[in-house]
C-alpha cells in the first residue's frame, strides 16, 4: 500500500536530476584524467628532445652542436640553530654558602665546576599541597629574564634539574651585595655623589622594563643588588608580570608593605608603572637616611605615615580619591589644605632643592603626578654639583654574601704605665758604611 504522503512525479524528477549529476561528474573526471595524461606526454617529448644548435655564423658548415655542460656542484651552508635538549644537573654545580631564603626560593651561592666561575642558585619553592603544577610565579620569572637583558638586571644563565622530578633551579649570576644588607652594615650613609649613581642605575633599568610592558611589582633594597665595581642590578622577577590591557583588573597584594603605593592600600584593582615608580621614591629616601622611611605596622598604620609624610588626599591634589574601595571608611575632612612639601623637606634637611622637588614627585599620593622613568633619569637631579660618581671609583665593601672578612688592624693607643723599655739597643748597622758616600755641597742659610 502506498503512503499517501508519497509523489512519485516528485520522485522521478529528483531520481533524473541525480543521475545527471553522477554522469556530469564522471565526464569531468575523465577530462580532467584526459588533461593529466597529455601533459605528462609533453614533458617526456620536452626531456627526450635533443640540445639545440648555436649557430656562430651564417656558413651552414660551421654549425655544431654545443653539448649542455652539467650544473656545478654547489655546497649547502649549514648554520647552527637553537633547538631543545635537557636540562643539565644540579651536580655540575658546589655549593658554597647559603645567601638567603625568599618568598619564592632558596638562594646560594656555588661555583661551577668544569670553568670555576661563582653563580648564584635559585632553588624554586613548589607547593606540593596545591594542584596547580608549577608555580606561575617561577614561570613569569624564567620567562621575563629570558627577555630582559640589561646591563642594569640580574641575568639568567640557565634553568637546572635537580634530584627530585619537580626540582627546578635557576643559575644566575652572583654579585656581593644587596642594598639592605649593605646599608645595615655601613657605619655612614652612601655620599650624595653614589646616590646619584645608584639611583640612576636603578631608574635606567626601570625605564627598560616599563618600555617592554614589564612590571616589577616588588621594588626593595633587598632585591637591589651591588657588585663591588659598583654596578647596580635589579632581581627577583617573582612577583613581575607583563602590563596588561587598560581596565583590566589586577590583585592588590604586590610589593613590600614598606614600599606599596596608596592607591594600593586603598584597594585598587587597576595600576601601571606608577607603583613601581613609588617604591623608587622609598627607595630614593631610604638611600638618604640609610633606614626605610615608611616602616608601617599593617596596612592602617602604613598609610597614616604616607599621609603624615606626603600630605592628607584631597579633592584638589588627587580628584577620585574618594572612589577607591578602602577610602569609604577612612576619617578623613576633604579639605584639608595639608601640603606634603613642608614635611619632606623637614625630613630631608641635607637634600637640595632639585633633590627635594624629585623625592616630592615620587612619592605624590595621585599616582598620575608621579613622573615617568625617563622623566626621571631627564632630571637636573643628576646634573647639579655634586655629579654621580664613576662605579670605578665606587668604595668597596666586605660582602657577606661571599663570606668575606676584611679586619683592619690599627696599632692600639698607648697605656699610661706601660711605656716600653729602650735599654741596650744598638743603632750602629742603620749608619754603618755611611763615610764612603758621596757627599754633595750643601748650602748654609744665614739668619740676619
Amino acid at each position: 500500500m502506498a503512503s499517501r504522503w508519497a509523489d512519485d512525479d516528485v520522485d522521478k524528477a529528483e531520481d533524473l536530476r541525480r543521475k545527471k549529476e553522477k554522469e556530469e561528474k564522471k565526464r569531468l573526471k575523465f577530462q580532467r584524467q584526459q588533461a593529466e595524461q597529455a601533459a605528462a606526454a609533453r614533458e617526456r617529448e620536452m626531456e627526450s628532445r635533443p640540445a639545440k644548435r648555436r649557430r656562430f655564423s651564417d656558413n651552414a658548415a660551421s654549425q655544431e652542436v654545443i653539448p649542455k655542460e652539467p650544473p656545478a656542484e654547489r655546497t649547502l651552508l649549514c648554520f647552527e640553530g637553537g633547538g631543545w635538549g635537557p636540562c643539565r644537573h644540579v651536580s655540575n654545580f658546589e655549593t658554597l654558602n647559603n645567601i638567603e631564603e625568599g618568598s619564592y626560593g632558596w638562594v646560594s651561592r656555588a661555583r661551577e665546576i668544569s670553568t670555576g666561575s661563582v653563580v648564584a642558585l635559585k632553588k624554586i619553592k613548589m607547593d606540593y599541597q596545591r594542584q596547580d603544577g608549577f608555580p606561575i610565579t617561577a614561570l613569569r620569572e624564567i620567562t621575563i629574564l629570558q627577555r630582559a637583558r640589561h646591563k642594569n638586571i640580574v641575568s639568567l644563565h640557565e634553568v637546572l634539574s635537580g634530584s627530585d622530578p619537580s626540582e627546578v633551579v635557576l643559575v644566575m649570576e652572583f654579585l656581593e651585595h644587596d642594598l639592605k644588607t649593605l646599608q645595615e652594615d655601613m657605619p655612614e650613609p652612601f655620599l650624595a655623589s653614589e646616590i646619584k649613581t645608584l639611583l640612576k642605575q636603578l631608574t635606567s633599568a626601570l625605564s627598560f622594563l616599563h618600555s617592554n610592558h614589564i612590571l616589577h611589582r616588588d621594588l626593595k633594597t633587598s632585591n637591589i643588588l651591588l657588585s663591588n665595581h659598583g654596578h647596580l642590578k635589579i632581581a627577583d622577577f617573582g612577583m613581575a608580570r607583563y602590563i596588561p590591557p587598560p581596565n583590566a583588573r589586577l590583585t592588590q597584594l604586590v610589593v613590600t608593605l614598606w614600599y606599596r603605593a596608596p592607591e594600593l592600600l586603598l584597594g585598587t584593582d587597576q595600576y601601571s608603572t606608577e607603583i613601581d615608580m613609588w617604591s623608587l621614591g622609598c627607595i630614593f629616601g631610604e638611600l638618604l637616611l640609610k633606614e626605610p622611611i615608611l616602616q608601617g605596622k599593617n596596612e592602617v598604620d602604613e598609610l597614616s605615615r604616607i599621609f603624615a609624610l606626603c600630605g592628607l588626599p584631597t579633592d584638589r591634589n588627587w580628584p577620585g580619591f574618594w572612589r577607591l574601595p578602602n577610602a569609604k571608611g577612612l576619617k578623613i575632612p576633604r579639605d584639608s589644605g595639608a601640603k606634603s612639601g613642608g614635611v619632606i623637606r623637614t625630613k630631608f634637611p641635607f637634600l637640595t632643592n632639585v633633590g627635594a622637588d624629585l623625592l616630592m614627585s615620587l612619592l605624590s599620593p595621585n599616582p598620575e603626578h608621579r613622573p615617568t622613568a625617563d622623566e626621571v633619569l631627564d632630571h637636573m637631579y643628576f646634573r647639579e654639583q655634586p655629579k654621580p660618581k664613576p662605579m670605578e671609583m665606587f668604595p668597596t665593601f666586605p660582602s657577606k654574601a661571599g663570606q668575606e672578612k676584611r679586619r683592619t688592624r690599627s696599632p692600639n693607643a698607648p697605656k699610661r704605665g706601660q711605656a716600653p723599655g729602650m735599654q741596650n739597643v744598638d743603632f750602629s748597622g742603620i749608619f754603618a758604611n755611611r763615610e764612603e758616600e758621596q757627599a754633595g755641597a750643601g748650602f748654609q742659610l744665614r739668619v740676619a
